[in-house]
């Protein structure tokens, strides 16, 4: 089933309860964490998330896009988020990181930034619960689909079923209404959509018709056929 997941990126942080209770019914929350080293923009912290997780029942999916991501990604499964995204270009041990994650009783991801290729990443595969492919540059939201990360999206995709693993494929960043279908026939199974949903008129229906799209696609799709 696709899941789609609004970022709180494109809300109104001034809002964030409301804005978090505008999307009920989206299968998590997306959390931007950004620090203006790794990626040129300041976002918001470990407060922000754990008052978040106190304000809504939708589960919190919080991707770091911070430098030294050993030391604080942990904080960040004690401020309540179900899922925890670092990036593998700022972890420097990222299998013990996964596995402190999984320990601490979330969920462990990785992301990877358009230029880092998966393959090297193959033998760790195992030790995650997701995959976050960038379809954008990290760093700011409205921005337009990259089409070239669709093949990297199709590799990735590959490798899961290669090793037979139970691996959620995210992709993030210019996520529409005009690409989701694109994503999905691609491989991915997790979608953010941050524009997409907050800009629309009824967050909510738009969280509802971009999964029946992905859905759709997926169905439809020869990775998924298989299954």
């Amino acid at each position: 089933m696709a899941q789609i997941n609004p970022s709180i990126l494109s809300a109104d942080f001034a809002r964030l309860a409301e804005e978090a209770k505008a999307v009920e019914g989206a299968d998590w929350l997306h959390v931007d964490v950004m620090d203006n080293h790794f990626v040129p923009n300041l976002t918001l912290g470990v407060p922000i998330v754990e008052a978040l997780s106190k304000a809504t029942d939708t589960p919190l999916d919080c991707h770091l896009m911070i430098e030294d991501a050993d030391r604080w990604a942990p904080q960040y499964v004690e401020a309540g988020a179900g899922s925890v995204t670092f990036h593998a270009e700022a972890a420097a041990a990222p299998v013990r990181l996964a596995r402190e994650i999984r320990a601490k009783g979330a969920r462990a991801s990785m992301a990877l930034k358009p230029a880092t290729p998966i393959e090297p990443y193959e033998d760790l595969l195992p030790e995650l619960d997701m995959l976050l492919i960038m379809t954008v540059e990290p760093g700011f939201g409205g921005q337009s689909f990259l089409d070239i990360m669709l093949p990297k999206i199709r590799r990735t995709r590959d490798l899961i079923s290669k090793h037979g693993l139970e691996l959620w494929l995210q992709v993030d960043g210019g996520v529409s209404a005009t690409t989701i279908e694109r994503c999905a026939e691609a491989g991915a199974d997790v979608f953010v959509a941050g524009s997409a949903v907050y800009g629309a008129e009824d967050p909510a229906g738009a969280v509802r018709a971009l999964r029946a799209q992905a859905e759709t696609a997926t169905a439809s799709a020869p990775w998924a056929c298989g299954h």
